[in-house]
């Protein structure tokens, strides 16, 4: 919630939306250059958020590539109130500046920034500024830098880059394009779009254990992201009610089987993902109590 205006923080209760009443996401500010960027230990730090799915991405990558003591994390508390992300404990603290707030380092990076302040952050130390906010960036850059997996093989993408549009257009920002939505049409647009994509992934799935070849690629990690919240979240808090993933026999193994692989199991920190959606986004949820259920079968 809210956006920085020439380096003051504005509160916001409403996520932006066309004049449709459908939800628009805004472009990440900070991106890699093309000549890409080259991972020297110690010198750069992430802020994540444990509930958001864009950080969980860089999470899983930061594991699945190696590259845990060479790229440090810190996280931002799971409420996002007055002031958005913000730091607050010892679990959710700044080690960079003992900042109160994550908008604090886009004012440190540019003292004129305006436009709303996301997480994931790829903070330089050297450049004390931001690099990237850009999740898709971060998780090539740590493909190209660390070992495991090779995330974006150059022999499959053309079919991972049609793959990658289609989940996240239409499931990963899917899920907020029906929660977000101001008008029942717009809702409704976005409600169809996403079980019609879900419906093409699970047939996809069928007898494949990957959505690209024969091994795990960056599009596994961005499905994902998106269907371990869904029951929890997604469909309540966002309206994605039509079914659950787990009343799907395809979606629901390869979620099971993605949750197996120690990357993704170590990076789910489910109560802080509950957490941030029912006590974060008062417009949808006034009271902000966070529901007990679902059990959530990931064995």
């Amino acid at each position: 919630m809210g956006y920085l205006l020439d380096g003051v923080w504005t509160d916001d209760e409403h996520w932006p939306t066309d004049e449709g009443g459908r939800f628009t996401r805004e472009q990440a500010r900070f991106r890699i250059p093309d000549g890409g960027l080259e991972l020297e230990p110690g010198r750069y730090h992430l802020v994540l958020a444990h509930a958001c799915p864009w950080c969980h991405r860089v999470a899983i990558a930061r594991e699945l590539c190696g590259l845990a003591d060479a790229v440090s994390v810190s996280f931002v508390d799971p409420i996002m109130r007055e002031g958005g992300w913000r730091f607050t404990d010892e679990a959710h603290s700044d080690p960079l500046f003992g900042s109160a707030f994550a908008h604090e380092l886009y004012t440190r990076t540019d003292r004129h920034f305006t436009g709303r302040v996301t997480v994931p952050i790829l903070w330089d130390r050297r450049q004390e500024r931001i690099v990237c906010n850009e999740s898709t960036d971060i998780v090539r850059i740590f493909d190209g830098a660390g070992g495991g997996p090779t995330l974006f093989p150059e022999a499959l993408r053309a079919d991972q880059e049609r793959w990658t549009q289609l989940i996240y257009e239409r499931i990963n920002n899917g899920v907020y394009r029906c929660g977000f939505a101001r008008t029942q049409a717009a809702y409704e647009e976005a409600f169809h779009s996403l079980f019609d994509a879900l419906a093409t992934v699970s047939a996809h799935l069928a007898g494949r254990s990957f959505l690209v070849g024969d091994e795990l690629t960056a599009v596994d990690l961005y499905l994902f992201v998106t269907l371990v919240r869904f029951d929890p979240v997604y469909v309540g808090h966002f309206k994605c009610n039509l079914y659950r993933i787990r009343d799907d026999a395809v979606l629901r193994s390869w979620l099971r089987t993605m949750a197996q692989i120690p990357a993704f199991q170590q990076t789910i920190v489910m109560d802080e993902i509950k957490r941030h959606y029912y006590g974060s986004h008062r417009n949808l949820n006034p009271s902000g109590i966070v529901p007990v259920g679902p059990e959530l079968d990931l064995e």
